[in-house]
């Protein structure tokens, strides 16, 4: 009986480690999102006030007319 206490014991903190473990991945790929989201608007911000100024791109920018 001893024995499979102990077994039980151990497996229970294996398993808090990779709880542990997983919520931190799951941490980090947040904050990569939330990083990934800002720079999307952003991106999208720039896109938009391009367009409304005239949808010009600068000259360093502009696609050769044979594309």
């Amino acid at each position: 009986m001893e024995h499979r206490l102990v077994e039980l014991e151990i497996r229970l903190g294996l398993a808090e480690n990779l709880v542990d473990e997983l919520n931190l991945t799951v941490y980090r790929q947040q904050q990569q999102l939330d990083l990934l989201q800002e720079q999307l608007r952003h991106l999208h911000r720039q896109l938009e006030e391009g367009l409304a100024a005239g949808g010009r791109r600068p000259a360093s920018e502009e696609i050769p007319p044979h594309y």
